[in-house]
């Protein structure tokens, strides 16, 4: 566990309008406004949530 990889995460369009499962995996990474970063552990379940909303992210390795 100390080793854990870990994905930058930053919100770059509103989600305004956006669908209802959509704006919750948005803030199941635990984004809460355009332009914040989080930074999340690289497992399956948040591989999944970026995948769905990568219209409106911009991720990077850390």
């Amino acid at each position: 566990m100390a080793n854990e990889k870990k994905i930058k995460v930053t919100l770059v369009k509103s989600m305004f309008g956006r669908g209802a499962k959509h704006m919750a995996c948005v803030k199941g990474l635990g984004l809460r406004r355009m332009h914040h970063s989080v930074e999340v552990i690289d497992t399956p379940e948040n591989r999944g949530m970026i995948n769905k909303v990568s219209y409106l992210l911009k991720t990077e390795e850390v």
